[in-house]
């Protein structure tokens, strides 16, 4: 408990941060055309920055009652047991993969040299952990215009081997979950969810709405500035499953065999009263390894900004979804330059931007159209990876023929890596900022048609 005097301090500290907010953050004047028009971008109060020296005044350095809170309130908005901060949506990828290699999981652990099912098409960071330790990434075609995985090709990439499922929602949309828990249902496969690019989408599962991220066995979450709420850096584990839970945290904490929270021993009143191991019996259990583990846990004064920004997190979504809407609707008409995005059946998006994929034979090339958008002053971005086995990192793997496995012709992930890029929803977007945007994508394509003629 803080006295009075340094109550007194506190609130002043708080006020003069304020009034900082006020002189240096506040947004001021109108969108001009050829003003920057970011992709994305964290939108933040007063609230956040007084959060944030909150937590600093504290001098608690590392996960504390921040990070607490945000964890209770983060699973309760998506209605899931448990949530596990940690540094980045990168590390929850990490470690929601890592924790599937546990020896105690039996025959469900993976191991090395077992396949994992995914796709090429999207962020390198969903991949990844699967190379690093040793898996089998089995890549898949996806489906246009959901840019999510060609579910039919889930049971062509099944094999003995096969132990997972891990896919991305992409940019928000969410892809075809009743297929594929039905497939890892069938098969006893474990289901991660790359919730980074999705938070606060839904869907319908047997008749229920439900958030993605909490329908696999675990699902990730990223707040890095550009996602839906942000921490500065920062992620999340969800899972329902505690044994899950406790071998995610074990891998963020250094692989250690104790659950205590930061600053609290003998959580189990058995400090000094078991065996592990080759240790002597009694061996301090907070220095009990039990798992090859890292250290990814987020400060308290990133998740102090993350509590701020989970309470306009309802807005976000719906900003997303009504800017997402705004230039779907300024688009239609332009289906003979562009395939528009769609949802799929069963799903309510929490759109993380605007998909476009150019015709071949339009009479213009995606990388005109974006050096066009981009001389406006329109930031744009590609589907991340394209195909991200044609990237260097995959060189060695190529040249070895080892390490990966290809089902199909990935046909359509090369359309998106020749073709596809996409625009912003963020919520700090305004109407004039999106209609600038639509009419810049309607300039681009004046003078062209779909037989490849200039007009």
């Amino acid at each position: 408990m803080h006295t009075s005097s340094e109550q007194l301090l506190r609130q002043q500290v708080m006020d003069a941060v304020i009034a900082y907010y006020q002189a240096c953050h506040v947004p001021s004047g109108q969108f001009a055309p050829g003003d920057r028009i970011p992709y994305a971008g964290r939108v933040f109060d007063e609230r956040e920055v007084s959060a944030l020296v909150d937590a600093s005044l504290d001098f608690w350095l590392t996960s504390g009652r921040y990070a607490e809170r945000f964890e209770r309130e983060f699973a309760a908005l998506l209605d899931i047991r448990h949530c596990s901060l940690a540094n980045s949506g990168s590390s929850a990828n990490l470690l929601a993969f890592m924790a599937l290699t546990a020896p105690t999981l039996g025959e469900r652990r993976i191991r090395r040299g077992d396949e994992v099912i995914t796709v090429a098409a999207g962020f390198p960071t969903t991949v990844a952990p699967l190379v690093q330790y040793g898996a089998i990434p089995v890549f898949v075609d996806v489906e246009l215009p959901s840019y999510n995985i060609d579910c039919r090709y889930l049971e062509e990439a099944l094999s003995p081997r096969t132990k997972a499922v891990m896919l991305a929602h992409t940019l928000g949309n969410p892809f075809d979950l009743a297929q594929v828990k039905d497939f890892c249902n069938r098969h006893e496969l474990w289901l991660i969810e790359d919730n980074c690019d999705a938070l606060g989408s839904r869907y319908r599962l047997n008749g229920t709405w439900r958030s993605t991220g909490t329908i696999g066995h675990m699902g990730t979450a990223s707040f890095y500035p550009p996602h839906h709420i942000t921490m500065g850096e920062g992620g999340a584990v969800l899972t329902n499953d505690t044994q899950l839970k406790r071998l995610v945290e074990s891998f963020r904490d250094w692989g250690r065999d104790c659950w205590c929270p930061s600053g609290h021993d003998n959580s189990c009143g058995r400090r000094f009263e078991q065996q592990f191991g080759q240790l002597p019996p009694g061996y301090d259990h907070k220095y009990v390894y039990s798992h090859f583990g890292y250290n990814l846990k987020v400060t308290d004064m990133q998740a102090a900004v993350g509590c701020a920004q989970l309470e306009k997190l309802p807005g976000f979504i719906e900003a997303r979804k009504r800017n997402w809407r705004r230039l779907r609707d300024g688009l239609a008409g332009q289906e003979e330059f562009f395939i528009l995005p769609e949802s799929g059946p069963d799903s309510d998006p929490s759109w993380f931007g605007f998909l476009l994929t150019v015709h071949r034979g339009a009479g213009i090339t995606r990388d005109r159209i974006v050096a066009h958008l981009e001389g406006r002053g329109i930031q744009t971005r590609m589907l991340f990876a394209g195909n991200l086995i044609k990237h260097p990192c995959f060189d060695e793997f190529r040249q070895a023929d080892t390490g990966y496995r290809v089902v199909g012709a990935l046909e359509q992930t090369d359309r998106i890596m020749h073709d596809t890029f996409w625009v912003g929803v963020y919520p700090g977007m305004t109407d004039a900022m999106l209609d600038y945007v639509i009419e810049s994508l309607l300039d681009a394509t004046r003078g062209s048609n779909r037989k490849g003629r200039t007009l």
